[in-house]
């Protein structure tokens, strides 16, 4: 019921809040090598132990003297759950020069969502020309745990990739006013 919920109202679907796709990409970079379902079961606990994602509180923690480490509602891995500081402590710097997180992470896709003609999403590609470049980016930029399958991952949740199999409802739903899958490929 869960990851029904989550495909049909929320994967894929374009954001633009800068909180909430700063919770995406941490959820995804907490899923690196585990199960979806085990995020969104514990999706509440990070909401929780992240203050919501909001990345001026976030950058202020400490894994271990925050008792984040030792919190068995989230992901208690040390290199995950201090990327997800890093992360914030980026987000901040990168409003500090003026440009949001939005507007950062949409600028790799030209500000509008790519869709690709999956028919199968087992066939559905891991990264892209334009995760790679988004990762090497965002590396530059001061984040942490970004590497192309993670930044790809997080694209296709926060909606700058379209890859709903093409028969799927969702797909024809988000379909409307993307880029096509060939420009959105290229590098």
């Amino acid at each position: 019921m869960q990851m029904r919920q989550y495909h049909d109202l929320e994967w894929g679907t374009p954001l633009h809040d800068s909180r909430a796709l700063f919770e995406l990409l941490s959820l995804e970079l907490m899923q690196s090598g585990l199960s979806w379902r085990t995020i969104l079961h514990k999706r509440q606990g990070f909401i929780r132990a992240f203050h919501n994602f909001d990345p001026h509180v976030v950058m202020t923690l400490d894994a271990e003297g925050d008792g984040l480490l030792s919190d068995p509602s989230i992901i208690r891995n040390r290199r995950k759950i201090q990327a997800v500081i890093d992360n914030a402590e980026a987000i901040v710097a990168l409003e500090n020069r003026g440009i949001s997180f939005n507007e950062y992470v949409w600028q790799f896709v030209n500000h509008e969502s790519i869709t690709n003609q999956v028919t199968d999403y087992t066939q559905s590609p891991c990264q892209s020309p334009i995760s790679i470049t988004m990762s090497k980016s965002m590396k530059r930029d001061g984040f942490s745990f970004v590497g192309p399958v993670v930044v790809y991952s997080f694209m296709e949740a926060a909606g700058l990739v379209n890859d709903h199999e093409s028969s799927c409802f969702r797909w024809a739903q988000l379909a409307q006013g993307s880029q096509s899958a060939s420009q959105g490929l290229q590098a």
